[in-house]
């Protein structure tokens, strides 16, 4: 048997991203997902950029604020407690509206966890 319990304050966010960003996979031991924890201010994006994944089912878990999810067809609106849910090849970008009244706290969850089955998507060229 194995327990973990992770503080995540304790895990530094990422660099370079376009909000806070702790990626809690390693730290949490995880080997059958990837998590990791998103807090973005008012007009931040989650993801580096518009994107889908080629093999990785990926879960966005809202823990407060209102989260938007901008996909080819429509923008859903995910309020707190809410799940959104994209399946491999569904293109999306996840983001905090400009005009938000304040932050959006979210856990992503993907599965299998995947480096690099990131691929960039650019609405533009439907």
């Amino acid at each position: 048997m194995g327990y973990r319990v992770v503080d995540t304050e304790s895990v530094d966010p990422e660099p370079d991203r376009p909000c806070e960003c702790r990626k809690l996979t390693e730290p949490g031991g995880l080997d059958e997902a990837a998590i990791n924890r998103f807090r973005a201010e008012p007009g931040e994006q989650l993801p580096l950029a518009y994107h889908y994944h080629e093999t990785q089912q990926e879960a966005f878990y809202v823990l407060d604020g209102t989260l938007a999810v901008e996909t080819p067809n429509e923008t859903y609106e995910v309020p707190a407690d809410g799940l959104f849910v994209v399946d491999p090849g569904s293109p999306q970008r996840a983001y905090n509206p400009a005009d938000a009244d304040g932050p959006v706290s979210v856990i992503a969850i993907g599965a299998p966890p995947a480096d690099g089955d990131a691929v960039a998507y650019d609405p533009t060229e439907e």
